[in-house]
């Protein structure tokens, strides 16, 4: 779930030029086999949009990406205040 906010977190932060697959390497922290099957369920998902410009990708956070890091934040603080680190 962690790997999944942060992934939504940095495409979020791109705004809608999108996120270029190397800076969201970089800001997920995952090599490039694990972030292509973290893509593809975010994809499937209907959490980010992929759009391929000028032969290169680009992800898009989609309003359903954006409620569901809404949600993840909320629980994410819900468990902080018993304790809890996710």
């Amino acid at each position: 779930m962690q790997i999944v906010a942060d992934m939504l977190y940095a495409t979020e932060q791109s705004g809608q030029e999108g996120i270029k697959t190397t800076s969201l390497l970089t800001k997920a922290n995952l090599s490039h086999s694990r972030l292509e099957k973290f893509i593809s369920n975010l994809t499937g998902a209907g959490l980010v949009n992929k759009i391929e410009y000028d032969g290169k990708n680009v992800f898009v956070i989609t309003p359903k990406g954006r409620q569901y890091l809404e949600s993840y934040k909320k629980f994410s603080d819900l468990a902080g205040s018993f304790g809890l680190e996710i």
